[in-house]
């Protein structure tokens, strides 16, 4: 294993009644708060009420942005960034789930530049500096709350793009498994495959296998195997939306990678059907992963895949190999389709066959994802073709 540095600056409040908080930790950086939120449910839920309450008790001026919408548009980071700079902003408060955490990290960081902040991601202009990020959790899903990443959605360009930096990285997440309660059963179902995606890229990577993060990676997915079942037939149970919580928040912060880069490989087909027909992202990474693991199954990748049979969905060791992949493809279908009633193929989405070709162009960027199995343009198109027909 070789030599890493693994820091997560992240402060987190984890519970009920922990919103109080909010306002002494915003004060920390200043007077002046942007509160980005998104379609407004949050003052059904009385979130909003809460979350003002404690910001106006410390004291602090709120500049407020609304609107922010899923799949958070480049648009929406401009306006962010235009009031930053009107208000002298000190503090960014996010209140909502991935989509608005993403938009908020991204207008911090566009607050602190005077070019045009889409280039961090078309350019890969790197991001040194941004305001600090504090966010208020509504959804278990993307793991943004601890991590240093964003994905914005560029209409005109029909490009949905990440970038990351440790300038990104929260410094204080709430999460209030509660405020989940009211999430329905469509996105309870999309964020745990958005979940258990996150931890697959990583678990499926080109690298020597360290059994203690295996094992760890392999007890997330079975967290979530669990618990989303639980809190889609339960919404109010409260250890199974705590669980998938906590495990969104490790999917994705880093901890899994230890010492090996970053290669994920589904993550990049699917934001081609988000930024192409608007599909929900964990709903397309759970069309997208079976027919990922069918087509990368070869003697090469053979091994991790009994693994991930074997240690994930407990199936008996001593069958042969094609039998524990063909058994851990299967169960991993019936997670995702039947028990999360996830639609399982593309037709129903209006997905044209005819874009496939620049999808994949696009998704690996006119040459190779590099990753547990290396997927070129033709091999994208394969899958997304694939991903055309229903599950056996």
């Amino acid at each position: 294993m070789d030599n890493f540095i693994y820091n997560l600056p992240t402060k987190v409040y984890f519970g009920p009644d922990q919103l109080q908080h909010l306002g002494e930790e915003a004060a920390k950086y200043g007077k002046n708060v942007l509160f980005c939120y998104g379609g407004g449910s949050i003052k059904k839920n009385g979130l909003y009420d809460k979350a003002m309450a404690s910001l106006n008790e410390a004291g602090l001026h709120v500049t407020e942005l609304s609107g922010i919408e899923p799949n958070p548009k480049i648009e929406s980071v401009y306006k962010g960034a235009e009031l930053c700079k009107e208000n002298h902003i000190d503090c960014v408060v996010a209140v909502g789930g991935g989509s608005v955490i993403d938009c908020a990290k991204i207008i911090a960081a566009a607050a602190c530049v005077d070019f045009d902040p889409w280039e961090f991601f078309s350019k890969k202009t790197p991001i040194e500096k941004a305001l600090p990020v504090i966010d208020v959790l509504t959804l278990a899903a993307t793991g943004t709350e601890m991590d240093d990443c964003a994905v914005i959605s560029n209409p005109e360009t029909v490009d949905k793009m990440g970038a990351a930096s440790p300038a990104l990285i929260p410094k204080v997440s709430f999460m209030d498994p509660a405020v989940t309660f009211s999430v329905p059963a469509y996105q309870t179902a999309a964020g745990s495959a958005d979940i258990l995606n996150h931890i697959m890229e990583d678990y499926f990577a080109p690298r020597p296998n360290l059994f203690m993060l295996d094992r760890f990676m392999e007890g997330l997915m079975q967290t979530v195997i669990r618990y989303a079942p639980i809190a889609m037939e339960d919404p109010e149970n409260y250890e199974a939306r705590a669980n998938l919580m906590w495990a969104s928040s490790w999917a994705i912060n880093g901890f899994n990678r230890g010492a090996n880069p970053k290669v994920w490989s589904m993550h990049p087909i699917e934001h081609q059907l988000t930024a192409n027909y608007g599909i929900t992202h964990g709903h397309g990474l759970a069309i997208v992963t079976p027919r990922y693991l069918q087509y990368v199954r070869n003697e090469k990748t053979m091994p991790r895949l009994v693994e991930f049979g074997v240690w994930v969905w407990g199936i008996d060791p001593a069958l042969s190999d094609d039998e524990i992949v063909d058994q851990a493809i299967a169960k991993t279908e019936n997670f995702l389709f039947d028990q999360l009633k996830l639609t399982d193929n593309l037709k129903g989405f209006g997905v044209s066959e005819d874009r496939f070709d620049a999808m994949a162009e696009k998704a690996c960027k006119k040459g190779i994802i590099h990753g547990f199995f290396d997927l070129g343009k033709e091999d994208i198109k394969a899958i997304y073709q694939a991903c055309m027909q229903p599950h056996a």
